[in-house]
């Protein structure tokens, strides 16, 4: 219960009484939380007070809602270390999830000028532009847009949706050297939100990686949008 009589705001308090709940294991992830208005009534305070709880409680990632569905304890974050260089598909291998992605576009166009750029080629080239959700265990974890000269190697839309586009690289007897790779936080738009099955506004990280063959020529930019509900990244730092 909460004290009424402590210094510590009202929705400061549900919030760490639900914290505790989900931290000893009370509500397990996928579990759907209380109403507002059960809340409310429980802790004898105003559905305003418990909404802001569970705002901030959403917003660091404690709860997600789902919209027409209710507010639910959010699953446990998919950890990947800045460690090396591997695909999404070899990743969530690794950790034991089952990765598939959904094509949401494959074509070819032309490079604009910000993407010829990064691919070290002239605006105008043709390029190959994929646009895929990448899922794990059938859950969606980013919305990602790939961008491939189209004279380095032949792909089709098949190939995308077989496998990982590295093995398809490497398979065609390219090496792949490493990438360099930005992060930022922001929140998400309509667009993503629908594709993501989050709330708009919801944190999502937006991810750059430039990839490298080992002759020093550019294979791919990669922009995505990762949940920021389901996903974090790590790093090992030595003094």
């Amino acid at each position: 219960m909460i004290d009424k009589t402590s210094p510590m705001p009202l929705y400061f308090q549900i919030e760490e009484a639900i914290k505790q709940k989900i931290d000893k294991g009370e509500w397990e992830s996928e579990t759907m939380i209380p109403s507002e208005r059960e809340f409310a009534e429980n802790y004898e305070v105003s559905r305003m007070t418990v909404r802001q709880a569970i705002n901030n409680l959403v917003n660091e990632g404690y709860l997600t809602r789902r919209k027409g569905k209710g507010t639910f304890v959010s699953a446990k974050k998919i950890e990947q270390k800045l460690l090396g260089l591997t695909s999404f598909t070899e990743d969530m291998k690794s950790r034991g999830f089952r990765p598939a992605s959904r094509l949401i576009s494959f074509q070819k166009t032309t490079a604009e000028n910000r993407v010829a750029k990064a691919l070290e080629i002239k605006e105008g080239q043709v390029i190959y532009e994929i646009r895929r959700v990448r899922l794990a265990n059938d859950i969606p974890m980013a919305f990602e847009t790939t961008y491939v000269p189209a004279d380095l190697l032949e792909l089709n839309e098949s190939h995308i949706k077989q496998g990982s586009l590295y093995s398809e690289v490497e398979n065609a007897g390219f090496v792949i050297d490493y990438a360099t790779q930005s992060l930022e936080a922001s929140i998400s738009g309509e667009a993503e939100s629908e594709i993501l099955e989050i709330t708009k506004g919801a944190a999502v990280l937006l991810i750059k990686r430039q990839t490298y063959l080992t002759t020093g020529r550019p294979l791919e930019l990669v922009q995505s949008v990762y949940r920021g509900d389901r996903y974090k990244f790590m790093i090992d730092m030595k003094r």
